[in-house]
């Protein structure tokens, strides 16, 4: 069977070259004789993987030395625990800025460890957009700045980060790293789940500012305290091997592209092929304000559940699937991280052509 384009949140598509890279690698790994599903996380071969992994990343994003990279198991949602966990104990209190499903989420949680002043939302307008900040309603002694650069489900992205001064800027980018350059300067905390442009589902990556690290909450987890991940390099217990090993693959086949840069620009040709057609479209309506729309998550609908339904079906028959919005929105949803190539972008223009055409 062929590869279909997968468009799918996350789990994502994977980079070809990725793919077919780690299954001539599967049963032995070099010269080592094993599997990297096999190696101890302490090993001499598995220790040079790991370390390239991290030095790849420190290249991508231009990681100062004053940041550690941490890989902690788990996902993203997971640091919306360790996020207060690890930062709130000043102030006892932080900001947030609810702009999407996970924004929100993030802010519930943290309220079960500290007071969450949230500073702006677009909730109320089903999240169409990124809410505007008043500099204002910030608390110069909050213990941090909680944001989600990328909004996955509803389809927006910040085209400017808020400046927050001397508070810490913590942001979930999970949808969006290596998807465009980020100054990790302005950033106290980068956190994102791999499972979208990175590689497999379980692993988080996270940089954090060294100077932020050893203000845990006493009753933090060890496994969720970035300190002692730091000190242990990721390795306090078994990290997730497998998906760091698909991650160095992943960085690899970035820097071949030219790396984070050189994959904006093919973002911004993907994103405009499909945004270009839905702005001229009798049938299919975008859903996200166009000034927020996201890169890597275009979110549209015919306005017509049943017509929507049969949009997916019949696109996954041409080989396009994992379309259908979350089923918070409804609606279609298409993810086009990183790895998903042009040629996938305009496979489905042509579908929604075609579809447009037997149904208007």
């Amino acid at each position: 069977m062929e590869r279909v384009y997968n468009f799918s949140s996350g789990p994502a598509t994977l980079a070809l070259p990725v793919l077919e890279r780690a299954q001539k690698e599967l049963l032995c790994y070099g010269s080592t004789g094993a599997s990297v599903m096999e190696m101890s996380h302490r090993s001499k071969m598995y220790l040079e993987i790991f370390d390239e992994a991290l030095a790849l990343l420190r290249k991508l994003m231009d990681i100062p030395e004053d940041y550690a990279v941490l890989f902690p198991q788990g996902g993203a949602t997971q640091q919306f625990s360790a996020v207060p966990l690890n930062l709130m104990t000043g102030s006892g209190s932080a900001d947030y800025v609810d702009s999407g499903n996970f924004a929100f989420l993030a802010s519930e949680e943290a309220k079960r460890y500290g007071t969450v002043n949230v500073v702006a939302s677009s909730r109320e307008d089903k999240y169409a957009y990124v809410p505007a900040l008043n500099k204002a309603t910030f608390d110069p002694k909050a213990d941090y700045f909680h944001i989600v650069a990328n909004n996955t489900i509803y389809g927006t992205r910040y085209t400017e980060m808020p400046d927050t001064g001397a508070v810490p800027l913590v942001a979930d980018m999970s949808s969006c790293i290596l998807s465009e350059p980020y100054d990790v300067r302005k950033f106290g905390v980068i956190y994102a789940g791999a499972q979208k442009n990175i590689g497999p589902s379980g692993l988080c990556v996270m940089i954090v500012r060294k100077d932020l690290l050893g203000k845990a909450n006493p009753l933090c987890p060890k496994l969720l305290n970035w300190k002692v991940l730091a000190d242990n390099d990721s390795m306090h217990n078994t990290p997730n091997t497998f998906a760091i090993y698909m991650a160095k693959l992943g960085f690899d086949w970035l820097l071949e592209q030219g790396g984070v840069a050189a994959m904006e620009r093919i973002n911004i040709e993907k994103a405009n092929i499909l945004y270009d057609f839905l702005d001229q479209s009798k049938l299919f309506k975008g859903a996200a304000q166009k000034a927020f729309r996201s890169r890597m998550n275009v979110t549209f609908a015919t306005g017509d559940a049943a017509k929507d339904d049969a949009f997916v079906k019949q696109a996954a028959k041409a080989g396009l699937i994992n379309l259908k919005g979350h089923r918070v929105v409804g609606g279609m949803r298409a993810s086009i991280y990183n790895a998903m190539p042009v040629e996938g972008v305009r496979a489905l223009v042509d579908v929604m052509k075609r579809f447009e055409l037997e149904n208007s």
